[in-house]
């Protein structure tokens, strides 16, 4: 599903306009990016937590050439789905 197919979907189920819809879910998207800035997480009961994760400096080996390289540490976006979400998931799944 791409941001227009759930841009029309959200208007559909919530009875709002496309245009409505539109700015709903750029707000949410905006709201959840700024949190994750400010380094604090975004949980959301039963659907999941949005988090903002540390990698560690690593080296790793190009394969095609044997060559060593260094990967720089870095902050990452995360994302860890709550206990309700994985569990309808999977019901839905087995049902396939």
């Amino acid at each position: 599903m791409n941001k227009a197919q759930l841009v029309e979907k959200l208007a559909t189920k919530a009875g709002l306009s496309k245009k409505d819809a539109y700015k709903a879910v750029d707000g949410i998207v905006d709201v959840i990016t700024a949190t994750l800035i400010s380094g604090e997480p975004v949980n959301l009961t039963g659907f999941g937590k949005f988090e903002v994760r540390s990698r560690k400096a690593t080296t790793r080996i190009n394969p095609q050439s044997g060559q060593k390289f260094k990967v720089p540490a870095k902050v990452v976006p995360a994302f860890k789905p709550g206990k309700n979400l994985k569990e309808t998931v999977a019901k839905k799944a087995k049902k396939r």
